[in-house]
């Protein structure tokens, strides 16, 4: 049996133009294109006219449809995974299909390209030689509480993701469990209107609340580590 491939491939986190010559011809040759968002990647395919047809694959179907994109690949199907932005497997459903095509044997590739908080973690003043990913904090109040904790004493730097609406309660559990660090907050990279925000935990938390800074868009969180 022929056996594709699966290969992530990473695209843009705003400007269009950040996008590598490989992804966009790979985009083009391969059989078919798995999308968070067929909408949202419909509007890059677009602009570099890549006519490979897409379908959706999200948190919400990824368990439905894993065993036939694992059969395709069988049958000798090339196959690209991206994600909303960024690179795909990055606080997405993309480690779910990599591990099970990893199971099954196929070939998993990958090409290089833009993360988020790779770029935010650069540009932030906090240390860089060593650093932890963490991710989305989880959303019952307990499981939080819990984590930070266990972060107290971690004197890497640590990275979280965090959404518009929960931006202000994060940073006032990151106060009150880790203490007074210094921060940077980044969002909008590479768009119109991105922003990038350093101080300690309490003076940002004080921009925040006096409406001194736009709370939109998905946040990167560089946190500094126990002195």
């Amino acid at each position: 049996m022929n056996k594709g491939n699966l290969i992530l491939v990473a695209t843009p986190i705003g400007n269009l133009k950040d996008i590598t010559i490989r992804a966009i011809e790979t985009l083009g040759e391969v059989d078919l294109i798995l999308c968070e968002d067929t909408r949202k990647s419909g509007k890059l395919l677009a602009e570099y006219k890549i006519i490979t047809p897409k379908e959706s694959f999200h948190d919400f179907n990824k368990e439905k449809k894993t065993p036939r994109i694992i059969e395709k690949l069988k049958n000798g199907q090339r196959i690209a995974l991206i994600s909303d932005s960024g690179t795909p497997g990055i606080s997405d459903p993309g480690f779910y299909l990599v591990r099970e095509a990893l199971r099954q044997q196929v070939e998993v590739s990958a090409l290089p390209g833009p993360s988020a908080f790779i770029m935010a973690l650069t540009i932030s003043g906090a240390p860089t030689d060593r650093f932890i990913f963490e991710g989305f904090l989880p959303r019952k109040s307990g499981k939080r509480k819990n984590k930070l904790q266990q972060l107290k004493a971690e004197k890497r730097t640590v990275i979280f993701y965090e959404s518009p609406h929960r931006i202000t309660q994060m940073l006032e559990e990151v106060r009150d469990y880790l203490g007074n660090r210094n921060i940077c907050l980044v969002r909008e990279l590479t768009k119109l209107h991105e922003e990038v925000v350093r101080g300690e935990v309490v003076e940002v938390l004080e921009r925040i609340i006096a409406n001194q800074l736009v709370v939109k868009g998905e946040f990167v969180v560089i946190v500094e580590g126990e002195k």
